[in-house]
């Protein structure tokens, strides 16, 4: 397998896992997500990532809401579904019983917590690779990993037989850069394109969509890269520099938490802020309930034109 094997594309939201006040995973929510991305256009979505807080869930649950989520998708929509694990025997029975149910790929990070060294981290990959018989998304997460997938190793999994795309979230835009370069004839690659500098670098490397923290904008991000797929400049552009605004004011450098809580804390906030689907989060992760930070979120909405004044008082 390799890039030309898939037609992954576009912008992905990270998908949350609602989950109800008495603690259980909200399947209904989760169907009304589903439901709401589809309406926005979204190209696909990513269950059971980092912002779907798989760490907080059983295997159960896990596979719950991967069932949920695909069978509400029915094809509508590209589906990876995360199946992060700390040994490739664990990862690859979540990833077969995702691909039983119709999973377009899985995505994986290497084993958390272990900090492998780069030879391990191919050898992860490659067992993986021997464990299942579908598409292989490889996640660099290093705040959650303790490891950062540079530009050689990401030359080396490139090669693994059913790896074909990298979801890159490392906080060194220079070294995605690079990496984009190294592997984009081999594999798909999904990051931070959807900036001034990202955008410049799309248009001269090429690249394949983002996979974000959800979709706080909504249509106009899928927008972004049906735009770019026509040879739009302006349109692109300024999307980029609206977000260029908009995501330093909420989230901290790197991309790994708010500024008023822990990713899945806030986002759960600023979506419901906006009228999406959404739900409780799971501990350890605990609910923003400040009144000044609600304020401040809802005061950064505003300001950006996501929230009318009115909403924001209400």
């Amino acid at each position: 397998m390799d890039r030309d094997s898939v037609d992954f594309q576009g912008y992905f939201p990270a998908f949350i896992t609602p989950f109800a006040a008495d603690g259980s995973v909200d399947t209904q929510a989760i169907r009304d997500l589903v439901d709401h991305y589809v309406d926005q256009g979204m190209h696909g979505i990513m269950v059971n990532g980092t912002c779907g807080e798989w760490f907080a869930q059983t295997d159960d649950e896990r596979r719950l809401v991967a069932e949920t989520a695909l069978s509400q998708a029915a094809g509508r929509l590209t589906v990876f579904v995360g199946c992060t694990a700390y040994t490739a025997t664990a990862a690859a029975e979540l990833a077969n019983h995702a691909f039983s149910h119709g999973a377009s790929a899985v995505a994986v990070t290497p084993p958390p917590y272990a900090k492998p060294f780069p030879d391990e981290i191919v050898q992860f990959y490659e067992d993986l690779s021997a464990l299942v018989d579908g598409p292989i998304v490889v996640y660099n997460w290093p705040h959650g990993t303790s490891v950062d997938i540079g530009t050689e190793l990401a030359s080396r999994l490139a090669d693994v037989e059913h790896v074909v795309a990298l979801k890159d979230s490392t906080p060194d835009a220079e070294q995605f850069y690079a990496t984009v370069r190294a592997v984009i004839g081999r594999i798909r690659v999904f990051g931070p394109f959807m900036t001034e500098r990202g955008f410049d670098v799309l248009r001269e490397t090429g690249g394949d969509g983002t996979i974000g923290g959800g979709s706080l904008f909504g249509r106009p991000d899928p927008e972004f890269w049906e735009a770019h797929w026509r040879g739009e400049t302006e349109a692109p552009l300024e999307h980029a520099r609206r977000s260029d605004r908009l995501f330093p004011k909420l989230w901290l450098p790197g991309g790994w938490a708010g500024h008023w809580g822990a990713y899945q804390s806030q986002l759960k906030v600023l979506m419901g802020m906006l009228g999406q689907p959404t739900g409780e989060v799971r501990r350890p992760r605990l609910p923003v309930t400040d009144p000044a930070a609600l304020d401040a979120m809802r005061a950064v909405l505003v300001e950006e034109g996501l929230l009318q004044t009115a909403d924001a008082a209400a």
